[in-house]
């Protein structure tokens, strides 16, 4: 079912996206990642070697993550997985380390970063003009886009953009969906993550969320938890990408390590158990 549906989004918001050009969890940044600078800043914390080096000496790669389906969540053994979590375990693994998930304020990710409390952010990222100024990041390995979700017996009065300016809407604070609404001058309201911005939808309090069209594949529809809701309008069109310190070498690992397991069909198998397949970025 979920295959189905993700494979029915893409071919929508395909026809959307010709008319037309991420997760969040709980945790706090340290005084040091306050320090740092806001999200927009490019501090980097004060290094001897390479970030590379760092991380296998202490063996573990640290990866910051939100509660975001299907591309980081818990399973029902609390262990984290998801198309990313999966890759990150992966990519660990081809360093020789360990990998070390640690739940993060979304609106923080930077901070957390810079103050050296996590090694990437790897979390379904929309690759925005602001996320790269702040990081050194990955080749894109994953198309995405801001949707639109409504009450499902409502849907039929929200088809356009146009339909849609004077609703309000549930966002994720410091999200792709939250510089969407901004950037069209709907009335928005940030909340901590995008299933709670879905809950606002559910409960009444906000008339619309945008969240990420993978997560709505996952999480919005019949056989979900949220079968009353359906995702109507598509905002845009973006690309995903693992967040580095500027300057780390981990980034050219990385993008190496895209290149081999596309090549190899590791990454494509792993795309296919989550059912991302149809977003995924050839790795050349």
């Amino acid at each position: 079912m979920f295959k189905k549906k993700i494979m029915a989004l893409g071919l929508a918001l395909t026809m959307s996206f010709s008319l037309f050009g991420c997760g969040s969890g709980s945790g706090n940044a340290t005084e040091a990642a306050t320090a740092a600078g806001n999200e927009g800043a490019s501090a980097e914390v004060s290094t001897d070697g390479s970030d590379l080096a760092k991380v296998k000496e202490k063996g573990t790669l640290v990866v910051g993550i939100t509660d975001f389906e299907p591309m980081d969540y818990k399973d029902d053994g609390g262990n984290w997985i998801g198309f990313d979590a999966d890759m990150a375990a992966a990519f660990a693994d081809n360093l020789g380390v360990k990998v070390e998930f640690v739940e993060i304020d979304w609106d923080n990710k930077v901070l957390e970063l810079n103050s050296g409390n996590i090694d990437c952010v790897w979390n379904g990222m929309t690759l925005t003009d602001e996320v790269k100024s702040a990081m050194d990041c990955s080749n894109p390995y994953c198309n995405n886009a801001q949707i639109v979700i409504v009450p499902a017996d409502k849907a039929d009065q929200y088809q356009t953009e146009d339909s849609i300016k004077d609703l309000s809407f549930a966002v994720e604070a410091g999200s792709a969906g939250e510089a969407e609404a901004q950037s069209h001058g709907f009335k928005s309201t940030p909340v901590q993550n995008q299933a709670g911005a879905l809950m606002e939808v559910k409960s009444g309090t906000s008339d619309a969320a945008i969240i990420d069209s993978l997560m709505a594949a996952a999480m919005v529809g019949e056989g979900t938890s949220y079968a009353d809701l359906t995702y109507t309008v598509g905002l845009n069109s973006e690309e995903y990408g693992v967040g580095f310190r500027k300057g780390s070498d981990l980034v050219g690992e990385l993008n190496s390590f895209f290149v081999s397991s596309y090549a190899d069909g590791s990454m494509q198998k792993t795309a296919e158990k989550y059912g991302v397949q149809a977003a995924l970025i050839e790795q050349k």
